[in-house]
């Protein structure tokens, strides 16, 4: 897998998806294409997590870079982690 592609998917994972969509040079999977797309849309750092563990697998240290930042972009970002945040202090 591309090196730029790892990286920059990280911070921008829609943006990357959608350049390497538009050069022809996404890694190859075994999700149909419909699925590329639905993924790509609503999560795509779970699409790229998938294009990572079929083409690197899962014993990587670029599968567990990404894993964290699903899991923080989940859990801290967005709506969800400010209303979260705020009831917290709220309480204290």
């Amino acid at each position: 897998m591309d090196f730029y592609f790892l990286l920059l998917s990280l911070f921008f994972p829609r943006i990357i998806l959608l350049a390497y969509f538009l050069m022809e040079k996404l890694p190859q999977n075994t999700l149909p294409f419909w699925g590329d797309v639905a993924l790509g849309v609503f999560i795509p750092r779970a699409l790229i997590l998938i294009f990572i563990y079929e083409n690197m697998g899962y014993n990587n240290i670029w599968f567990a870079a990404h894993l964290a930042a699903l899991v923080l972009t989940y859990f801290t970002g967005g709506t969800r982690g400010v209303r979260w945040r705020r009831r917290r202090a709220a309480r204290d």
